[in-house]
């Protein structure tokens, strides 16, 4: 009976260290191929800035293929927290080459858009059809639906530690479990491999100067925690605003393209081409030069108004710049180096945007070394907490302290009116 069960073990770790490898090889494949695609798209579109006239164009392209063809996975990210916590039925795999294409495109034609949300979709999509393949029950579907989300991020942003905290942070209060959490990891290190395999490249920061925290210094990472935490809130709200906005009109096709002649004007007119795509350059440049006070802002409304209107990418990205040049825009005032200001923000809006403090935590370590570790700590928990109740992921299961805060907060509100 006992040499029963540990067979028994042994044979349900050997398969699922497989399903790990398999998603981890495939997930990184498909992040590695979106990279070079990205780095790709980013530089002819710089020799040719006049092709943002045909974002329009793109943007008709993405909303047809969506509205004939990907219906069943439109709503991206919010599809795998909902299955998630409610399992109905596999994501279709049609999801990832989807998202893929919609994703290169919106970036091709100068879409101010991330590359996360595309990464996480493949893999989440990519897992969730080892479900029939191996005949799993919902318990482990939601398992594969954790390694796709890990494996994608960690993947993309060559933080594997950050990449399976995150899956399980954005996933905590829908009930994760202790299996789940190893086979993260696990996966989370296989597909950051696998990108290293195919010789593909991460951009690296670094934070050369971090002073010794006093008190004097928490007096001035408060505030600007709170800052970093409103400014997550407002991306969260510009994204809804606009995709509420654009959903008044009836015809989805006709909103990207409408969206892309919008936006095509408005970037001739303030006469940049600094907040197009991705933004990992000027990322770079503010933590060592300071950043435009209004650079933050302009991509938050470009940003939002980009992904409200249908168009494919991600958020993140998007948010290290707004955190970055926010944090680089204060070291005018604020008596901090620049690169630990711009390397604070960097992940204190991100943590603040998706409720995952640990994980942005951890990965401001990976990128940014250890030695700023603390100062990272403090301006991520203090933006998640002061980022309101609402994150860029409109289906994720929200409680714990911050829950039961604005909760607190809206009663009083209520009570006072």
């Amino acid at each position: 009976m006992i040499l029963e069960t540990i067979k028994n073990t042994i044979l349900l770790s050997l398969k699922w260290i497989f399903i790990c490898t398999l998603i981890g090889f495939l997930s990184g494949s498909a992040s590695a191929f979106l990279l070079v695609t990205l780095e790709w798209v980013a530089n002819f579109r710089g020799q040719n800035s006049s092709i943002i006239w045909l974002l329009p164009i793109g943007g008709l392209l993405i909303g047809l293929c969506y509205h004939c063809y990907g219906s069943s996975v439109v709503k991206g990210n919010n599809l795998l927290l909902e299955e998630y916590e409610t399992p109905k039925k596999t994501i279709p795999l049609k999801m990832a080459p989807l998202v893929l294409l919609g994703t290169i495109i919106t970036h091709l034609f100068g879409g101010s858009a991330g590359r996360e949300g595309t990464a996480v979709q493949m893999g989440g999509a990519i897992a969730d059809q080892f479900t029939a393949i191996f005949k799993l029950d919902d318990s482990d579907r939601k398992t594969l639906i954790i390694l796709g989300i890990s494996a994608g991020f960690a993947s993309v942003f060559g933080t594997p530690l950050a990449g399976a905290l995150f899956a399980l942070e954005v996933l905590y209060f829908s009930k994760v479990s202790y299996k789940s959490m190893v086979l993260s990891f696990l996966v989370a290190f296989i597909a950051y491999y696998t990108v290293e395999v195919w010789k593909v490249n991460h951009t690296h920061y670094s934070i050369p100067i971090v002073p010794k925290l006093n008190l004097n210094i928490l007096l001035w990472i408060i505030p600007i925690s709170v800052l970093f935490g409103l400014s997550a809130m407002l991306f969260s709200r510009s994204t809804y605003y606009w995709g509420t906005l654009f959903s008044k009109i009836k015809y989805p096709p006709f909103r990207p393209f409408i969206g892309g002649i919008l936006f095509a004007v408005a970037i001739y007119f303030i006469g940049t081409t600094k907040y197009l795509g991705l933004g990992v350059p000027i990322i770079v440049e503010s933590f060592s030069k300071p950043s435009e006070y209004y650079d933050f802002l302009a991509k938050i409304v470009f940003t939002g108004f980009i992904l409200g209107a249908g168009f494919k990418g991600g958020e993140v990205t998007p948010l290290f710049f707004i955190g970055a040049t926010l944090g680089s825009a204060l070291s005018l005032v604020v008596p901090l180096p620049i690169a630990l200001l711009a390397g604070m923000g960097f992940v204190a809006v991100f943590s603040g945007a998706t409720h995952t403090p640990v994980a942005c935590t951890i990965m401001g370590m990976e990128l940014f070394g250890i030695q700023s570790g603390a100062y990272i700590g403090i301006a991520c928990f203090i933006a998640y907490f002061s980022s309101g109740s609402i994150g860029i992921y409109h289906s994720q299961v929200v409680k714990g302290a911050k829950y039961h805060l604005y909760q607190k907060l809206k009663r009083r509100k209520m009570d006072n009116f």
